[in-house]
């Protein structure tokens, strides 16, 4: 997943809708901000009964259950795999089964990547094994691998000021962990700048928040014009260890070995099911998470949680008997690792209709106890949301955030879509985040309960109101 830092928001801007006057779209006539506010204190009761049945009625712990069953079952489910296809095969049962409507399978085209076996270590100044995990979409290198003198920097800038010495190395980058928008940049472009000043491969620091001796994968992107070399990431500790080693003025060199391979596109899917409109059915919620992982743990946090607390709010309507106004849609995106492929190729095929989308709803940060949502929206629309989070003052849960949004949902909210993401333990999360300690371990069947309850609420209240969130 990719995470844009995020603010609190007070309630100093709703200044002139608090004021009795009236909201207007297109030219339409709108009702005033109180009238919107005394509807959205009407579903007091349906809120209540949505947490009540996701947090102790007869469904809960029901999202980790069916979470735990299919990732025991699956495992990890990397873009292009078997266990990517079978996992969304075995999800399109469940949504029939679960009877939910319209349910189906969008063909999508999606990136194939295997990292093969792979290896690093270190030969001097002692000798030692390296933890590591290639970089997604990189290559390999030569059966011999890449014996190399190291490079060790901490910015983009220090490799800039030491690129006659970076030819023929190993570029060793060991950036400080400010946050994850931040620093996952070294990430996604560390071979690239390293290739540009001539080196032989490249190894990036984690990008991780906490680590047990933890390599952390994820995408790194090459760039037209400039050569490919192999990359991966190394644990934050044998980051560090070989920096001191460095400023001691160490000799340092690794042989790295990685069987990585490009494969070409394979064919996939999302999976889609509704629960449909009784009187806007070509108004759409869509609420998502992607059901696609990295190749290591179990992708149960990242994002089986999303995905299968998105499953869970349309069952709990379905459960209660509801039928909203406007049409929910689920959506589980394939391929959202290596960029939001799925979501992309979802977003051509119905942006024609962008007009219809009330709002688009990502959870992809988490599923521990939620601190409130993020937003993205008109001044108008985020204080409708502030309303509508006023209904989970049961669970604690009533924050609204700035900067809603999710790989997948982004190409909405560009275009002028309300989007909402989940807030939750981001330290915690970026703690397990792409490495082999993202299990069902690291789940809390109680928070997501929460989660569930949250997700539920809002979907079903601004899908069931009279009028679509305004626009800009």
């Amino acid at each position: 997943m990719k995470f844009l830092l995020f603010t609190f928001v007070g309630v100093v801007h709703l200044f002139s809708l608090n004021s009795g006057k009236a909201i207007y779209k297109n030219d339409i006539f709108r009702r005033t901000f109180q009238e919107i506010k005394e509807e959205i204190a009407h579903y007091k009761d349906v809120a209540k009964a949505i947490i009540n049945l996701a947090v102790y009625g007869k469904a809960q712990n029901r999202s980790y259950e069916r979470l735990a069953l299919l990732v025991d079952t699956v495992g990890p489910r990397p873009s292009g795999s078997k266990s990517l296809e079978k996992a969304i095969q075995i999800m399109y049962q469940n949504l029939q089964e679960d009877g939910l409507e319209n349910v189906h399978l969008e063909p999508v085209k999606i990136p194939h990547w295997e990292r093969g076996e792979e290896s690093a270590v270190m030969l001097e100044p002692r000798v030692h094994k390296m933890a590591i995990l290639g970089l997604g979409s990189s290559i390999g290198t030569p059966p011999e691998g890449i014996t190399a003198e190291v490079l060790v920097v901490t910015s983009f800038e220090e490799l800039q000021r030491r690129a006659p010495e970076a030819r023929g190395k190993i570029v060793v980058y060991n950036q400080p962990y400010v946050n994850y928008s931040k620093t996952v940049q070294y990430r996604v472009q560390g071979a690239v700048e390293a290739a540009k000043v001539g080196a032989l491969a490249s190894l990036i620091r984690s990008v991780a928040s906490f680590s047990i001796y933890s390599p952390h994968t994820g995408i790194q992107e090459y760039q037209d014009g400039v050569p490919k070399i192999p990359t991966a990431c190394i644990t934050v500790e044998d980051a560090e260890m070989i920096s001191r080693m460095a400023s001691r003025g160490n000799r340092i060199v690794i042989q790295l070995k990685m069987g990585a391979k490009n494969y070409p596109d394979a064919d996939s899917f999302n999976t889609v099911a509704e629960i449909i409109g009784s009187k806007y059915p070509e108004q759409v919620v869509l609420v998502s998470g992607h059901l696609d992982s990295w190749d290591v743990g179990q992708g149960a946090m990242d994002d089986g949680g999303g995905a299968f607390i998105s499953w869970e709010a349309l069952s709990l309507i379905k459960d209660l008997g509801l039928r909203p106004k406007r049409t929910l849609r689920l959506v589980l995106w394939t391929a959202e690792e290596q960029g939001g492929i799925g979501g992309f190729q979802y977003y051509q095929l119905h942006k024609a209709n962008i007009s219809n989308y009330s709002l688009v709803m990502e959870s992809d940060e988490g599923t521990f106890l939620p601190s409130g949502l993020q937003f993205t929206g008109s001044e108008k629309a985020r204080a409708i949301m502030e309303e509508v989070m006023r209904l989970l003052q049961p669970v604690n849960v009533t924050q609204v955030f700035r900067t809603g949004e999710g790989t997948d949902i982004n190409f909405w909210i560009q275009a002028g879509v309300p989007g909402a993401s989940l807030v939750d333990d981001l330290y915690k999360y970026f703690s397990f985040h792409h490495s082999h300690g993202d299990t069902m371990t690291v789940m809390d069947p109680r928070q997501m309960n929460v989660a569930a309850a949250v997700w539920a609420v809002v979907s079903y209240v601004i899908a069931d109101m009279e009028e679509m969130l305004p626009r800009s």
